[in-house]
């Protein structure tokens, strides 16, 4: 073997140095243990930089809500350590219809604190522009418990962080087989006590077995980086098709009226999973999306009616226009049945996969969980 690393066994090898990896590596350093990464490529390029950098904290609901408020205080504590971007900005929901604004109601009443209703004009100065006529915003709410992250730079940000303080990253090392102890790569074994396989949508590859036991599916998503010159917020910023798809709003009574106005009104939406919303980078440009499609594979071929149809919906929130710099296929794994996969499939070894779009939400947090159990 080219590249043996059979001389050292760490406490922890984790298999995928994407965000729930690198959670994983970073809560088990702040822990005092060893740590080695085991990673295919050569930089994370899959699910954790093609996404909005939003941590949805706020919108979860039970076990989910808690791993959530949990990675909360993860990723600011990696964020003081490792000095990356960390904007407690929270997420602006904007309302433009009175059932949308019902659903805001209903939820600020359940979750107290945590949401702030907005006036029409205070959600449009959050926005940072002024009324938009034609599309009035009827109103809005501040999720206070969201964080932002740059989904483009913080992966390698705190991959070079952990290098710095004695994590080894085995880069363009694939995996081709793992049991208990020790991890075969096609450049050698790494060998740990334990082992967390955090690979994502990807999961089938190395544990199909696993994989189908939950429906694993991919989920494949249109987005698009875009400059808006009138958006200056921090915040991240959802909308009607958001309240439908993040449980602690669609699960208000509310939210079944929103979802029989869009079916009559906005059907293209519901059609292709629409869940519009954007963020802003720190250097000014706009990630927009999102559609949602499930299958085992991820045709590489994006739909310029989709695309156009969720970037003339981010431009009528926004009230400006929008300039295209890059279009992309987004990639997240799916369950029909579980939102979070964790499994023991053999003596020491511990799968963690989140089957649902909030893997930047919760990585922080599964990562805690995963070395208590330990």
């Amino acid at each position: 073997m080219s590249d043996a690393h059979s001389d050292l066994v760490s406490d922890l090898v984790i298999v995928g140095a994407g965000i729930v990896g690198l959670a994983h590596a970073a809560e088990a350093v702040s822990r005092g243990l060893s740590v080695q990464i085991v990673e295919r490529d050569a930089a994370a390029v899959g699910a954790s930089v093609r996404n909005f950098g939003h941590a949805c904290v706020t919108a979860q609901v039970g076990e989910l809500r808690d791993l959530a408020e949990s990675s909360r205080e993860g990723w600011l504590a990696a964020a003081s350590r490792a000095g990356f971007w960390a904007a407690e900005a929270g997420a602006v929901v904007v309302a433009r219809a009175s059932d949308e604004m019902g659903v805001l109601e209903e939820f600020a009443a359940a979750e107290g604190d945590a949401v702030e209703l907005l006036s029409a004009e205070e959600t449009a100065r959050r926005l940072g522009r002024g009324a938009h006529e034609g599309d009035p915003i009827r109103g809005g709410a501040l999720l206070t418990r969201d964080l932002r992250v740059d989904p483009r730079t913080v992966v390698a940000e705190l991959a070079a962080h952990l290098e710095s303080v004695g994590v080894r990253i085995h880069w363009r090392h694939c995996v081709t087989g793992i049991e208990p102890g020790v991890v075969r790569t096609n450049r050698g074994d790494v060998r740990g006590e334990r082992i967390v396989v955090a690979v994502g949508h990807d999961l089938d590859h190395l544990f199909p077995g696993v994989a189908d036991a939950h429906e694993l599916r991919r989920c494949r998503l249109s987005m698009a980086l875009v400059d808006a010159p009138s958006l200056s917020t921090d915040a991240a910023v959802l909308t009607a098709t958001s309240m439908l798809r993040y449980d602690g709003m669609a699960q208000t009574s509310a939210a079944g009226e929103v979802r029989a106005r869009l079916e009559r009104e906005r059907p293209e939406l519901l059609d292709v999973g629409a869940n519009v919303m954007f963020t802003r980078r720190p250097d000014g440009t706009v990630l927009v999306g999102d559609s949602h499609h499930y299958d085992l594979a991820t045709p590489p071929f994006l739909d310029e009616d989709v695309a156009d149809a969720l970037l003339a919906e981010v431009a009528r929130v926004v009230g400006g226009s929008l300039r295209v710099r890059q279009r992309w296929q987004g990639v997240y794994a799916s369950s029909p049945s579980t939102p979070l996969v964790r499994e023991t499939p053999m003596s020491g070894v511990d799968v963690v996969t989140v089957s649902t779009g909030v893997g930047m939400t919760l990585a922080f947090g599964l990562a805690r969980a995963t070395l208590a159990r330990m």
